[in-house]
């Protein structure tokens, strides 16, 4: 007498007629490949930190995790196709300061919302900007350090072509924010990411540029980049001799910084967004990957989804007002 109404129950759950409870309907996730977006060009950190990370949750979850650039409007053409996917875990966003805490200062109108759009997951890392120069433009107008650089932007407004990885990123954010500070004006061109950014400034059509430690590391320990100071309030480990900003010259209480994150479709299930933040906990944490990444200037994260909700909802705040101070406006 007992087995009939427990099959009836059976039945009436797998032809949709009661709730199938989350966890379970995702007990057998990912069943397919997983792809996480990068809304910026390859090259830059964003892109760097994504292929570090997705082959340790391809070991630990068995399926493919794949890398997929989409860029575009400082990052906000990628965010908003994650925010719009499926919320089954399949699909996920490297979001950054730029797409969850500055864009929707500088921008009139968002295709989204970064905070009702999104399941955070977790920081992946934190990353300080670091001012370079063209070396060959460097030696031709004088400039060895900051305060060398403010004297010839003051006395050349307009001259020095600074290179952003797009609109709202916090490239551009550190860079008005300097301008702002200093009283001076260099040319601001945004690209549709660090990497195409980076190539035109090592190739010298460009000459500043505030980029993520990660992906600048590289060209200044080859000498095809000058370090003029990091954009952080303490010095970075990676770059022991290269100052502040604050430090360097008259920019006193000078601070931007750049974060990344993995964030799913709000309506995600929670136990696959706890599953995910877990292994990718493990990955940064265990000692090749984070001594990859702490040497490329890129600090590990790992923290579960609510306090990365909290840091992003902090960020926000911060930012808000640094769009305000600095000025700054989409172009």
């Amino acid at each position: 007498m007992t087995s009939l109404p427990r099959r009836r129950l059976v039945l009436a759950a797998g032809a949709g007629l009661l709730p199938v409870p989350a966890a379970f309907a995702q007990a057998g996730w990912p069943s397919k490949p997983v792809r996480i977006v990068v809304p910026f060009a390859p090259g830059g950190t964003t892109d760097i930190l994504a292929r570090a990370i997705a082959p340790e949750l391809q070991a630990a979850f068995g399926q493919p995790f794949i890398v997929d650039n989409k860029p575009g409007a400082g990052g906000n053409v990628g965010a908003d196709l994650v925010a719009k996917s499926a919320p089954d875990g399949l699909t996920l966003l490297m979001g950054t300061v730029g797409t969850h805490a500055i864009n929707q200062a500088l921008y009139p109108k968002l295709p989204f919302d970064p905070i009702k759009d999104f399941a955070p997951v977790t920081l992946v890392a934190g990353v300080p900007n670091v001012l370079v120069v063209n070396p060959a433009k460097a030696e031709a107008y004088g400039i060895q350090d900051v305060p060398s650089l403010i004297r010839y932007a003051k006395a050349n407004p307009g001259k020095l072509n600074m290179a952003s990885s797009g609109n709202g990123t916090s490239i551009h954010l550190s860079g008005e924010l300097f301008k702002a500070m200093t009283g001076t004006f260099m040319l601001h061109f945004p690209y549709r990411g660090s990497g195409p950014a980076m190539l035109d400034l090592l190739g010298g059509t460009m000459d500043v540029m505030f980029d993520n430690l990660p992906s600048a590391m590289p060209h200044i320990k080859a000498g095809k980049l000058k370090a003029l100071a990091v954009t952080t309030a303490q010095r970075s480990a990676a770059l022991p001799d290269v100052p502040t900003i604050a430090e360097a010259g008259p920019v006193k209480g000078y601070e931007a910084s750049s974060w990344f994150g993995l964030l799913a479709p709000a309506g995600t299930p929670v136990d696959t967004v706890t599953r995910i933040q877990q292994a990718c906990a493990k990955s940064l944490a265990s000692p090749a990957v984070k001594e990859r990444l702490l040497s490329q200037g890129a600090i590990p994260g790992g923290g579960t989804p609510a306090s990365f909700a909290a840091y992003i909802a902090a960020e926000t705040k911060k930012w808000a007002a640094v769009v305000k101070q600095s000025g700054a406006k989409v172009d």
